[in-house]
C-alpha cells in the first residue's frame, strides 16, 4: 500500500498588464512549492493563461521534484489559507506578502543558501550577482548565484527581480524579459 499524498491546490491574482501571478501550494502544510507569472497571448483568456503557467510549473516540478508533482492538484482554485493571501495581497501591492510564506525547492546547497539570501534583500531595494554571491557565502561564484536565480521556483517569494547586474543594468529575467522586471520593481519604488 502506498502512501496516501495530500493534494495541491493552487492560487492566482492579477497584476494587471504585466499578468497574473500563479502559485502551487500544499495546504497540509501551507508551504509554497510553484509561482509564476502568467500572461495571456494572442487575445486568449486569462484563463488559458493561467492553465498553461500551471502545466509549466507542474512540468517543472516533475523534472526537479517528483514526489511534489505525484500528488494530485484540485482543479479549483482556493482563496484560504497563507499562501493564497499572499498571492492576493501582492497583487494588491504589498511586496512583503510573500516574506512570511514557507517555501520547499530542491536544488543543491549553494542554491539553497543563494534563495535564503534572496528573501533578506527587502522589497524597494536591489543587488547585485556578485553581492547574493557574498550574501550566499561563496564571494567568487558570481555565475553559480545568477544561474540559482534562473532556475528559482517559487519566483516573487524567493525575489530574484531584485537583483541586478554590477553594471545596475537589469540583466536577464525568466518571466518574460528585462521590461517586466523592470516593472516590478518600479511597483518596489526602484527605478532602473
Amino acid at each position: 500500500m502506498t502512501d496516501f499524498l495530500p493534494e495541491l491546490r493552487w492560487s492566482s491574482a492579477s497584476l494587471g498588464d504585466l499578468g497574473t501571478v500563479v502559485a502551487i501550494h500544499s495546504p497540509d502544510d501551507e508551504t509554497l512549492r510553484a509561482c509564476g507569472l502568467a500572461r495571456a497571448e494572442g487575445g486568449e483568456p486569462e484563463v488559458a493563461a493561467i492553465g498553461r503557467m500551471l502545466e509549466h510549473l507542474m512540468d517543472i516540478l516533475w523534472d526537479v521534484d517528483p514526489t511534489t508533482a505525484d500528488r494530485e492538484m484540485n482543479p479549483l482554485p482556493t482563496d484560504r489559507g497563507p499562501v493564497a493571501e499572499a498571492v492576493a495581497a501582492y497583487a494588491s501591492g504589498d511586496s512583503t506578502a510573500f516574506d512570511d510564506v514557507a517555501i520547499s525547492q530542491p536544488g543543491s546547497e549553494y542554491r539553497q543558501k543563494v534563495w535564503a539570501a534572496l528573501r533578506e534583500v527587502p522589497a524597494g531595494e536591489t543587488v547585485s550577482y556578485a553581492e547574493l554571491a557574498q550574501m550566499a557565502g561563496r564571494p567568487q561564484a558570481h555565475r553559480a548565484a545568477a544561474s540559482a536565480c534562473a532556475n528559482n521556483l517559487v519566483a516573487f517569494a524567493v525575489p530574484c527581480h531584485r537583483v541586478i547586474r554590477a553594471d545596475g543594468s537589469l540583466g536577464g529575467y525568466l518571466y518574460y524579459g528585462t521590461e517586466t522586471k523592470r516593472q516590478l520593481l518600479r511597483a518596489e519604488g526602484v527605478e532602473i
